[in-house]
């Protein structure tokens, strides 16, 4: 616990991931209070574990930011690239605390506005330039795409990251080409008239 707020995770001792999440949080609450004070006002839980289709999300049901371990381990990610992250999901707890869905019709301006959030926090870091940067094109790139937001994508990823899951797992072939088979009859039964 983290002024109130639950992290956990579904991976081993020493528990890499979860250290790198709360110093994360500790990030945002030196550098941001509002934002830090929003994160633990608007979400019960941080919660870290296997997500087949996003490296994080808001889910509901826990009101908690889930975090893919993968993600948050990758070598590359920076404890300033997960607390954005936080800070982006957090902004979607807001939003649904004030009765606004993540319906497809408005995904493109509730995403939107998690970024703009996110840009917010990141001019609060030194050296975060490069970060700004790529925030701003992902602005641009989703009015510009709103089809990566549709109902129909959001399944072609769900199912792809699927696959992606099984292998990162070491799942035997069979399992994975037996998955890729269900995915492929569940689309055909979805596209049939």
């Amino acid at each position: 616990m983290i002024d109130g707020l639950w992290i956990g995770t579904t991976e081993s001792k020493p528990y890499p991931a979860l250290r790198r999440v709360e110093q994360a949080c500790h990030l945002i609450k030196r550098h941001d209070a509002l934002n830090y004070s929003r994160i633990t006002r608007n979400l019960d839980r941080i919660w870290v574990h296997l997500l087949p289709n996003a490296r994080a999300h808001y889910d509901r049901s826990l009101n908690a930011c889930a975090l893919d371990e993968r993600y948050v381990l990758n070598e590359t990610m920076t404890l300033e690239g997960i607390a954005s992250t936080i800070v982006h999901e957090a902004t979607h707890a807001r939003l649904e605390g004030w009765g606004i869905f993540y319906e497809e019709k408005s995904r493109y301006r509730i995403e939107a506005a998690c970024l703009r959030r996110e840009l917010n926090f990141l001019t609060k870091l030194p050296d975060s330039g490069l970060m700004q940067e790529e925030i701003v094109r992902t602005l641009e790139w989703c009015e510009s795409d709103q089809t990566y937001l549709s109902d129909a994508s959001f399944r072609i990823r769900e199912d792809q990251g699927q696959i992606d899951t099984l292998r990162y797992l070491d799942a035997p072939g069979w399992l994975v080409q037996f998955a890729m088979w269900l995915i492929r009859r569940r689309r055909s039964r979805v596209s049939e008239p």
